[in-house]
């Protein structure tokens, strides 16, 4: 099976998440191959599910440090982008429904991630998300998890989440390669500043990275050619060169 490998490097994220849904809305279903693109971010960056409000962030401190605050194409709630993989799935859906293909693709970054030394498991439950969603535990949208997404030892690691544009599935996620993620909690809103230590202990109960699990630094580098291998394995792939002349505009 033929399939496109982009890597884009870093990026701001207002290019990140502009290309992500530019690749879904241009993408031809009757003569595209599907899609990996894997890349990071610079400045760091705050991302914001499609849904969530901005008010739950301190905007002016944002800035004012150098980062950047974006909004996804996806749903889902906020991640700090910092040492970390973000992958892109854009592809046909064809006669599977989305559930079936965010189970192939979570399988494939679980390849990746075992052939890395990982030993990760996928989530086998959803949490409750309509009761989460009601306290401020769900402002990070690694503090929990849904069903098939990717976890070591019960702790989340890689978070993903999907949007259809017509018969066309995009879905990206960030695998969590250092600790820097956690500095989320920094750039609450005034309003709920106080309830920082409460999602620090939900990063600290349900969230991992790989380099607290192997004990070394993981870099980008190297994180690409493991979740490269683990799409090859699982979708019998062989990749075809994206090249930048469809990006160049951005």
């Amino acid at each position: 099976m033929i399939w496109r490998f982009l890597n884009t490097g870093l990026n701001t994220g207002k290019f990140n998440m502009q290309l992500d849904e530019q690749l879904a809305r241009t993408f031809d279903i009757i003569s595209d191959s599907p899609i990996l693109r894997v890349y990071g971010w610079k400045p760091f960056t705050i991302s914001l599910g499609f849904n969530q409000p901005e008010t739950d962030f301190n905007i002016p401190k944002i800035l004012t440090n150098g980062l950047e605050i974006v909004r996804r194409p996806t749903g889902g709630r906020a991640i700090f982008h910092a040492h970390e993989l973000t992958y892109s799935v854009i592809m046909f859906m064809g006669d599977q429904g989305p559930r079936n293909i965010y189970h192939s693709i979570n399988n494939a970054l679980l390849r990746g991630l075992r052939a890395m030394k990982i030993d990760a498991q996928l989530s086998p439950d959803s949490e409750n998300f309509r009761k989460h969603y009601q306290t401020v535990n769900s402002i990070p949208c690694f503090s929990s998890s849904a069903k098939y997404e990717i976890q070591y030892q019960g702790k989340k690691i890689i978070g993903s989440a999907q949007r259809r544009f017509g018969k066309v599935i995009l879905q990206h996620g960030s695998f969590l390669l250092g600790t820097q993620h956690r500095q989320l909690t920094s750039y609450l809103a005034d309003h709920i500043a106080d309830k920082m230590n409460i999602i620090e202990e939900a990063f600290t109960e349900k969230t991992t990275e790989a380099e607290t699990i192997l004990g070394r630094e993981v870099s980008f580098g190297e994180s690409v050619e493991y979740i490269r291998e683990g799409f090859q394995k699982e979708f019998n792939i062989r990749w075809e060169d994206f090249g930048t002349k469809s990006v160049s505009k951005l």
